[in-house]
């Protein structure tokens, strides 16, 4: 009964999936927190409500940082960006802001940030998936053990901060724990009732409006919020369709506490959001000569790609206090994504040429049959029927779980403790039903020839289920700070393969694949306050990836990625000048790659995994910012950060996955140097900013020397600058331009061909607060 009274509050948010034990348990539990809430403030509670705890304090134990003064105390590099530094630019590109961060590795491909590749410290950059993302502390990827490639990714737009963590403390936050961790901040709960609206338009078609809003009555708050967004799309096909998006983002909070007089410090907070994207976005790019003709132009072949999808999370988190040093918070959530990226798969042209796939075509494309089939996917030529096969790439994902981290401080003799215990149960699963439709060229349109039957094309479902904890003890010990931790995560992963012709799955599955491993994650790291300027910091962990459901592609099953990261440097704090320098050092026994259409591999199912073998990285990252005073109330805020990472190959191998791989060749999609740079003006109620992104050339496959012109991303750097004005002191007119010089380069060449970064793109909105 229970179960049916929260499937049907939950329609309104939740896609159409069964509703599991666990999110029934969730509604339970939230339900009964309320009551219990409700129940301990008392009547008079209306002067001491809501507002008297900072939320901050309850979700301290989740963030991965937190306040700004906090970072200063991690043991390794993190990096905070808050609503100062997001409101410059008013990005809604993620990769845009994360560029600001050292030590993060970004693969642009659409020009909007829609589908983001990065990686940290020279992890895997595809879709994310080799590191940790959080939303408010929670895992956000749609599977993040079965599945974790981040075709979700929450709206930038309507982020509050972005935090970045690094070195041995990020082993906190699993289950990938070798470069570090992402959280996503929506925004907070403000502490008085009130609200904000901002719109924004801009070239290429773009229209956005971001708007939230407040309520409160004694110990209740309730906050709504929406961020809508479109664009026609900077690139041009044949027959002048849209190229852009569409984005509706809605989000609702309420937050519950006790006041004043109540036995314990406690609140229970609930959110709920739902995001649906329609997107005309492809893998198919374009060869060099009709780049360096026009880096803008799209076959006509892509005309009918498109993604789609709808997101829908719940999550409700309860925060007690028992004493000045003891508390407990607790989160239950439900994420629930499905998608259909349907676009192009497959070419088959017949008379003995038989199926190919796109990739070939790039690879050699003066080869006279490519040439010919370069023609057709340019719409310059007919096909024959079938000739192009578009597919339905259909994946519904579900995770949930329950997380409690415990904190408790205490002293032994002269050191202080802050010792953390967390646990979480985790399930996730992925699940696959695909089909193409097969189309002709005729007259430069694609036209529909046959349709394949549902499941003809995949037919399966990866699930996992994980019980993970931790153990962290915080010590200081007069100017020493010590964080010994270990991580324990127990993973049971499991794949069903279903017919093909059996899209009902009444028949069973044809084949069940197992996984199942428990591994140890251990982390220490150490800062010793030399002066009250100068900090030094060091640490080593564990890194873990776990590997996907079944086995790999390769003759030997693939098995968990493994390193073991040190760090070491300084932090020095004086006044306004804020400088960080961090050396850090990978050593994988084992890498991971995942079969995908992003990498455009040529073999295995997609979703299969091939070990790496042996890689050691090495980098440098450094930080210094600033703000000198030019006069009473005209300030220069000045930054700048640095990467140098240098990722190679420790042994040679080959597969079809990796390629031809030599001891020495250095990783795909990591440059070796990395700078961004800003500088501004800022004026009472006037700024303006300058920015500067460079990122050195990089290569698509592992290699050595001079990188080969088609497998080379280029070298760019890129400008942005951005203007604003307060009318009045809720009242602000903002202007940016985006690739100020209007710079033309590659982002990316897997898997079909050359695709270009966003051209020169000019911005102008107003944002009202109240």
């Amino acid at each position: 009964m229970e179960g049916e009274i929260l499937r049907k509050v939950s329609q309104v948010f939740v896609p159409k999936r069964k509703i599991t034990p666990i999110c029934a348990l969730t509604g339970l539990i939230g339900l009964a927190g309320v009551a219990v809430l409700a129940a301990s403030a008392p009547a008079q509670a209306e002067d001491a409500g809501y507002w008297d705890i900072d939320e901050a304090t309850g979700i301290e134990r989740l963030t991965v940082i937190g306040s700004k003064g906090r970072r200063l105390e991690i043991p390794g590099s993190a990096t905070r960006i808050g609503p100062e530094e997001l409101e410059k630019f008013e990005y809604t590109d993620i990769n845009r802001i994360l560029r600001q961060v050292p030590g993060v590795n970004i693969q642009e491909e659409d020009g909007f940030g829609l589908r983001p590749n990065i990686g940290i410290r020279g992890t895997g950059i595809e879709r994310s998936e080799r590191i940790t993302l959080m939303e408010d502390g929670v895992l956000i990827a749609p599977a993040p053990y079965a599945a974790p490639a981040a075709y979700y990714f929450p709206t930038a737009g309507r982020l509050e901060a972005v935090e970045v963590r690094k070195g041995s403390s990020a082993i906190k936050f699993g289950p990938r724990t070798t470069g570090g961790a992402i959280n996503l901040v929506s925004t907070s709960i403000p502490d008085q009732p009130g609200g904000k609206v901002m719109a924004r338009i801009g070239s290429h078609g773009v229209k956005e409006l971001h708007a939230w809003g407040s309520v409160s009555s004694g110990n209740l708050a309730i906050m709504g919020e929406t961020f809508q967004a479109g664009a026609d799309g900077f690139k041009r096909l044949p027959n002048g369709a849209s190229t852009g998006f569409d984005i509706e983002d809605y989000l609702i909070k309420a937050r519950l506490s006790a006041g004043e007089t109540a036995a314990r410090v406690q609140f229970l907070e609930l959110k709920a959001g739902t995001v649906r994207q329609t997107s005309n976005e492809t893998y198919l790019g374009l060869t060099e000569e009709d780049f360096a003709a026009d880096p803008l132009q799209r076959y006509a072949a892509s005309a009918l790609d498109e993604f789609n999808s709808k997101h829908t999370q719940l999550q409700a988190t309860h925060y007690v206090e028992f004493g000045p040093r003891v508390d407990i918070t607790s989160v239950l959530y439900y994420n629930a994504f499905e998608r259909d990226w349907f676009k192009l798969d497959d070419l088959d042209f017949g008379d003995g040429r038989g199926r190919i796939r796109p990739r070939e075509v790039f690879e050699n494309p003066t080869d006279p049959l490519n040439v010919a089939a370069l023609a057709i996917l340019r719409g310059e030529a007919d096909s024959i029927d079938d000739a192009l096969q578009l597919r339905h790439n259909a994946r519904e994902y579900q995770s949930y779980g329950v997380q409690i981290v415990a904190g408790f401080g205490f002293d032994i003799g002269a050191s202080q403790h802050d010792l953390e215990i967390s646990l979480r149960y985790h399930e996730d699963e992925e699940d696959r039903l695909q089909n193409r439709e097969n189309f002709a060229m005729r007259g430069g349109s694609l036209v529909l020839t046959s349709v394949g039957a549902p499941g003809s094309q995949a037919n399966r479902v990866g699930s996992a289920r994980a019980l993970a904890m931790y153990v962290q003890d915080e010590i200081v010990i007069g100017d020493f700070r010590l964080i010994p931790g270990l991580r324990v995560e127990s993973i049971d992963l499991t794949r069903r393969d279903y017919s093909t012709d059996d899209p009902e799955r009444l028949a069973g599955p044809t084949r069940v694949r197992r996984n199942s491993l428990t591994v140890a994650i251990p982390g220490f790291g150490v800062t010793y306050d030399a002066s009250d300027e100068l900090t030094l910091i060091a640490g080593v962990h564990k890194g873990f990836s776990p590997p996907g459901p079944g086995t790999g592609g390769s003759s030997e099953a693939a098995v968990s990625e493994k390193s073991v990261n040190w760090e070491a440097g300084l932090r020095y704090v004086s006044g306004d000048l804020n400088l960080e320098a961090i050396g850090f050092y990978s050593d994988y026994s084992n890498l991971l790659g995942t079969c995908s259409n992003a990498t455009g591999c040529g073999a295995g199912d997609n979703g299969d995994q091939f070990n790496g073998g042996a890689v050691d990285v090495i980098g440098l990252e450094l930080t210094v910012d600033t703000i000198v005073d030019l006069s009473p109330g005209v300030t220069l805020p000045l930054k700048l950060t640095y990467t140098y990472t240098d990722a190679e190959f420790s042994t040679s191998f080959a597969d079809s996955f990796w390629g031809e791989v030599e001891k020495g060749d250095a990783l795909p999609y990591i440059p070796a140097h990395q700078v961004n740079a800003s500088v501004g003006l800022e004026g009472l109620k006037w700024a303006l900013n300058l920015t500067l992104n460079y990122v050195a050339e990089t290569r698509n496959r592992a290699g050595s020397g001079a990188v080969p012109v088609l497998q080379r991303i280029d070298g760019r750097l890129v400008a942005d600058v951005s203007a604003s004005y307060n009318i009045r002191h809720n009242v602000r007119l903002f202007a940016s331009i985006e690739n100020l010089f209007d710079n033309v380069y590659v982002v990316a060449r897997r898997p079909y061909g050359a695709r270009p970064g966003k051209p020169r793109s000019v911005f102008g909105g107003l944002s009202v607060s109240f």
